[in-house]
C-alpha cells in the first residue's frame, strides 16, 4: 500500500451529506479544526470567520469539522450545527459533517492529520475542541495548534504558507 503523504487522498461530507475531496482545495493553505458549537472555545468561530474573511481572496480556506467526542459538546444534527454556526457567527467557510477525530472510529483524514503533526510529547491524540492544523498549498501539514492558540498565533505561520 502506497504511503499517503498528503490530504488530497481523502473524502469528507458536507453538512448536507455530499462527498466533497480535499483536493478541491489544492494549491490553497488551509486551517483544518475540530469545531463544537457547546464549549468554552467555541467563541473562536468568530476568528475564525474573521480569518477566512480576511485571506480567503488570497487562496486561504477554513474548514471546520464538528465533533462530539469532547464532553458531548457538538449534540446537534447536521442541520442544527449549520443554523448556530450561521446564527452566532454568520460563518461563511465550509462546515462538515459531525465526525470522531480520536480513537478505532476516528475519521481516516484527521487519523492522517494527528500522526503527520503530533501534539505536546509527541502524542497524536487530540486532547479537546478546537485543535487546529495548518495545511500547505500542497496538502502537507505543517503545524498544529492547540485548542488555546488564537487567531494572532497562527497569522504568523501562514504568512509562511
Amino acid at each position: 500500500m502506497d504511503e499517503i503523504k498528503n490530504i488530497y487522498n481523502f473524502s469528507c461530507k458536507n453538512l448536507n451529506g455530499e462527498e466533497v475531496s480535499p483536493s478541491d482545495y489544492s494549491g490553497k493553505a488551509l486551517l483544518i479544526v475540530n469545531t463544537a458549537s457547546k464549549c468554552g472555545f467555541t467563541p473562536q468561530y468568530k476568528g475564525l470567520q474573521e480569518l477566512y474573511e480576511e485571506y480567503s481572496s488570497e487562496g486561504f480556506e477554513v474548514l471546520g469539522f464538528p465533533c462530539n467526542q469532547f464532553g458531548s459538546q457538538e449534540p446537534g444534527t447536521e442541520e442544527e450545527i449549520s443554523e448556530f454556526c450561521s446564527i452566532n457567527y454568520s460563518i461563511t467557510f465550509p462546515i462538515f459533517s459531525k465526525i470522531d477525530v480520536k480513537g478505532p472510529t476516528a475519521d481516516p483524514l484527521f487519523g492522517f492529520l494527528t500522526s503527520s503533526k503530533p501534539g505536546l510529547l509527541g502524542t497524536e491524540k487530540i486532547k479537546w475542541n478546537f485543535t487546529k492544523f495548518l495545511i500547505d498549498q500542497n496538502g502537507q501539514t505543517v503545524k498544529r495548534y492547540s485548542p488555546q492558540t488564537t487567531r494572532n498565533k497562527y497569522l504568523l505561520m501562514l504568512r509562511i504558507c
